[in-house]
């Protein structure tokens, strides 16, 4: 078994939002502002989702993870924050959406399911860990070959700065205070890069940009904020 790729101040973090998971209005709110977009993207990359075996690290309270699995998917989801796993597999009770969950981290799963996923995807984790390199490469080994995988991060200039901690977190207040760290966020040069370390072809790049007024996700060209990065593992 691996060490534990987290911060275990990050999974006291989000586990004091478990609760909140599935309020659109709550605490992290943004996320359902964003899970439309983020599915889309995943849709316009992998074509239709259904019948595909899916993965999604770091599940959270399964926005994500629902959304595929509503789409057809045979979706597993895996999260180190044990409350937030309790809330996805409550949620997942009451809208009868069937999702698989386990509390484990990427490198350790990747053991023991090598190859076996058609689509991994990977959304707003990266920034969380200390060794982001560490879960791209075990999303590489996760996915089957010819298969994609689907990461969604934060790129780390002055302007990310403003906007996703000055403005989200203590102007606007969409995020919680504390959400994010800026010296976690990363590039996409070097998500890029660590795509390719693990052996990954970069295959699509585009940002999301954020109306406030609407709450509304589009995507854009500009990657110097939020940002979406897909990768196929060569057959």
């Amino acid at each position: 078994m691996h060490a534990a790729n987290a911060d275990p101040a990050e999974l006291d973090k989000f586990s004091a939002f478990a609760s909140s998971w599935w309020d659109p209005q709550g605490e992290l709110k943004t996320l359902h502002d964003i899970n439309p977009l983020r599915l889309d993207w995943i849709r316009t990359q992998a074509g239709l989702l259904d019948g595909l075996q899916a993965l999604d690290v770091g599940c959270g309270g399964g926005l994500l993870a629902e959304a595929m699995a509503a789409e057809g998917a045979q979706v597993t989801g895996i999260d180190l924050a044990k409350q937030s796993l309790q809330i996805a597999r409550l949620h997942g009770h009451e809208s009868g959406i069937q999702v698989e969950y386990e509390c484990t981290n990427a490198e350790d799963y990747a053991q023991q399911q090598a190859g076996r996923f058609d689509l991994v995807t990977c959304m707003e984790l990266l920034e969380h860990v200390p060794d982001p390199a560490s879960v791209v490469r075990a999303c590489a080994e996760l996915v089957r070959p010819g298969g994609l995988v689907c990461f969604s991060t934060l790129n780390r200039n002055p302007k990310s700065f403003m906007l996703a901690i000055v403005a989200a977190e203590y102007v606007m207040r969409m995020l919680p205070r504390g959400t994010h760290s800026y010296e976690h966020f990363i590039t996409p040069s070097e998500l890029a890069a660590a795509a390719r370390a693990a052996g990954l072809e970069v295959t699509a790049l585009a940002g999301m940009s954020y109306q406030p007024l609407t709450r509304h996700y589009n995507l854009s060209r500009d990657t110097s904020v939020n940002y979406l990065m897909t990768a196929r593992r060569p057959a």
